[in-house]
């Protein structure tokens, strides 16, 4: 029980890294994020050059969506790409200031069996906009 237990953490942490690092991808490349909702939603403005864009400008909305009692799961565009959240809050974003890009603050409580609190693992990373402009 306890390799069974250990292996469905280390692959719902693992999901999470490999969806962060995604993110971390598309949004360096972003040109805009709109914050929608309690931190809960996100829609990712992807220009025609980002190579996840296709040649065309498009939005992306990443998201957490409630599975059961403090179980969400991080999708993007509607397709899951992370599992075990303990919290539909992953998203903090600061807007474009005179000193500094756009930041988009991701925080991940990862945990399979929430009730059990002293297992969550927590995956944070702050990712900068580096095609957001400055504001005069």
């Amino acid at each position: 029980n306890s390799e069974v237990d250990m292996n469905r953490r280390f692959q719902a942490q693992q999901g999470a890294r490999v969806a962060v690092d995604r993110m971390r991808r598309e949004i360096h490349c972003a040109s805009a994020i709109t914050p929608t909702g309690a931190a809960a939603s996100i829609t990712v403005t992807l220009p025609a050059q980002c190579p996840a864009a296709g040649g065309v400008q498009v939005n992306v909305t990443y998201d957490t969506a409630l599975v059961s009692a403090n179980r969400y799961r991080l999708r993007r565009n509607g397709i899951t790409i992370a599992d075990y959240v303990t919290t539909a809050n992953a998203f903090a974003y600061s807007a474009p200031t005179q000193q500094k890009l756009g930041l988009l603050h991701v925080d991940l409580p990862v945990n399979v069996k929430a009730s059990e609190a002293h297992k969550t693992w927590r995956l944070a990373s702050d990712i900068v906009l580096r095609n957001t402009a400055r504001l005069p």
